[in-house]
């Protein structure tokens, strides 16, 4: 089974991207829904907002996946005092050579762990929006492209912790999707206990891809058939946020765009050519929850259960097969 225009099978991308799942799941135990949701952020090409407390494996995840790509892994540890030079770069004399030579940031990489993102003051924190939506980084009167694969995983304390703040709208509306990992199961604990007891599995792990394959299955996800009434059943959902009474600032064309991808991406993972209602239904709270501003509440709870009333609402197409 192929899509239109492609040269890779469905199959084939489905069986790598199985191989990807396989690595992470080995690394992160018995978070299957929350891993499909990180290659969903990866093949459309957005970013991930991992909101969760403190040890539950968001570093260790973003290693993983680093390392099975075969990419280049760096982390950028947010605080107060974090200036915009410290993600992007910065250029240093250099008086052997009587010239400036740009240093480059955290940024210059494939994979990027933003720690603690909300400690970090709004300068900082609006620094990383050129990157996530160009992939440049505009300094010193130079544009410089970021790598094709850049990927950001941001993680956020949830707001009440110490020394946290809101990300600003404009911030939030750059990730994909907003997710947890949340506490292992029991059994899961259990299991992880028993395999770090003498080394850490993701020492074990090897590539199953490179970045350049990852490139090639991003536009694969791209040419998934998205039918008219689809792209009506996500206009509407997404317009239906915005006229909520409860909503004091709904999702923005820029999240009707990125459900649209997202849906492509879920339906690519579940090896189909097109895109149906069930694709959309199942990635639409992680990319529109984070996207609202609601009248009378702030936690992210209560965006999470709005959207899902909203999907209720709207009747869904029913699409036949393309």
């Amino acid at each position: 089974m192929k899509i239109k225009g492609a040269n890779v099978s469905v199959s084939q991308a489905q069986a790598e991207l199985k191989a990807l799942y396989a690595n992470l799941s080995a690394v992160i135990l018995g978070k299957q829904e929350s891993l499909f949701l990180i290659l969903v952020a990866l093949l459309a090409r957005g970013h991930v907002l991992l909101e969760d407390v403190p040890g539950t494996g968001k570093t260790m995840l973003a290693k993983a996946l680093a390392r099975s790509l075969k990419g280049q892994f760096r982390r950028l540890q947010c605080t107060p005092d974090l200036m915009p030079s410290d993600v992007t770069g910065l250029s240093v004399y250099r008086s052997d050579r009587h010239e400036f030579q740009f240093m480059p940031g955290p940024v210059f990489t494939d994979i990027l762990l933003a720690d603690e993102i909300n400690r970090a003051t709004p300068r900082a924190q609006s620094c990383l929006l050129e990157c996530m939506e160009e992939r440049q980084v505009s300094a010193d009167g130079d544009t410089r492209a970021l790598s094709n694969a850049f990927f950001v995983i941001a993680t956020q304390n949830p707001i009440g912790f110490h020394g946290t703040y809101p990300l600003p709208e404009a911030q939030l509306d750059r990730f994909l999707v907003r997710i947890r990992l949340g506490y292992p199961s029991l059994e899961s604990e259990i299991t992880m206990l028993a395999d770090r007891a003498h080394q850490q599995p993701i020492e074990m792990l090897q590539p199953v891809m490179d970045v350049d394959s990852l490139s090639r299955l991003q536009s694969l996800a791209t040419r998934v058939t998205v039918k008219p009434d689809v792209l009506k059943y996500i206009a509407e959902i997404v317009r239906t946020t915005r006229e909520h009474d409860s909503v004091l600032l709904g999702a923005s064309p820029r999240g009707s765009l990125a459900l649209m991808r997202a849906s492509q991406c879920v339906a690519l993972l579940s090896g189909k050519t097109f895109v149906t209602p069930d694709h959309v239904k199942r990635i639409a709270v992680p990319v529109l929850a984070h996207r609202l501003s609601l009248k009378n509440a702030s936690d992210s709870a209560a965006a999470e259960a709005l959207v899902a009333a909203v999907l209720d609402q709207i009747s869904a197409p029913v699409t036949a097969a393309a």
